[in-house]
């Protein structure tokens, strides 16, 4: 009788330990990314060295031969879309209030300003329109659109601009947002259009991310990891990672470096190209 039942129960815990190493064997090796060489994403175009989301700003990323580069899109009051991070002008420019306040003419009458080295720049603030004008078919552009009052009312005029410039069928273009509403307006619009599917730090849902029907995954640093990243991969999906911490970025940087993550935002583009060793 003793044997009968010590026997099985050796066998199943055997069975479980062996079932343990060779997953945690596993996710420690490193899944190949989906990219043959990953991605150097200007974010908000060479913001170390000039004004963030500025035409000098994305002329000083082009001409270090970065992958893409990367806008921020708000709408004005008059339905024109600009470059700008933040919900208000507050941060970046002279001026006060909502992006959505102010009508283009107004808002052109402002500036961004922002210190380098001890000397204070002042730069327009560009319209998406102005930005694509500048670079047409020689850049490739990566473009995030957010919800205005929880609507989807940015997209339409986006892809009007970038068919109007023939930017879509010539592949030059990605558009992420943190918003499904929003991609999926986006998808309707244009199918053929690659999206990404953005998770703030903390709130990524690697679950949501596998089954999603975007081919493109955006985290933030801190919630990159092996098991994570392998998943994704595993799913024939993208990853680029974004960076929430200045301070932080070329040590994460390096820590990520390690799991062939396939696409970086950076803010220091010399430094992740050093990284990366590769020749833009």
């Amino acid at each position: 009788m003793f044997k009968r039942i010590i026997l099985p129960t050796f066998l199943i815990i055997m069975i479980c330990f062996i079932a343990i190493y060779f997953q945690v064997r596993k996710e420690k090796v490193v899944e190949p990314a989906v990219l043959e060489e990953p991605m150097i994403i200007a974010h908000r175009g060479a913001n170390d060295r000039m004004n963030e989301h500025t035409l000098l700003a994305y002329r000083i990323a082009a001409q270090d031969g970065v992958d893409s580069l990367e806008i921020d899109l708000r709408m004005t009051k008059d339905g024109e879309l600009v470059a700008m991070h933040d919900k208000t002008i507050d941060r970046t420019t002279n001026g006060t209030g909502m992006v959505s306040d102010y009508d283009l003419k107004d808002l052109k009458n402002l500036q961004t300003i922002e210190v380098f080295n001890n000397k204070t720049n002042v730069e327009p603030i560009p319209t998406l329109r102005q930005i694509i004008e500048t670079f047409t078919d020689t850049e490739h552009y990566y473009i995030e659109t957010r919800l205005i009052n929880g609507e989807a009312m940015m997209e339409d005029t986006l892809i009007e601009i970038l068919r109007e410039y023939d930017l879509i069928d010539k592949g030059l273009v990605i558009i992420q947002s943190f918003s499904k509403k929003s991609l999926e307006r986006i998808k309707e619009l244009e199918p053929n259009v690659p999206l990404t599917l953005l998770f703030s730090k903390g709130k990524f849902d690697l679950k949501e991310a596998e089954t999603s029907e975007f081919p493109i995954i955006g985290m933030e640093s801190m919630d990159v990891n092996i098991k994570n990243i392998n998943a994704l991969h595993r799913k024939g999906k993208q990853v680029h990672v974004f960076f929430n911490d200045l301070d932080t970025q070329k040590q994460e940087q390096k820590r990520i470096n390690q799991f062939n993550v396939d696409g970086y935002f950076t803010d220091d583009i010399s430094y992740t190209k050093e990284l990366l060793r590769i020749e833009k």
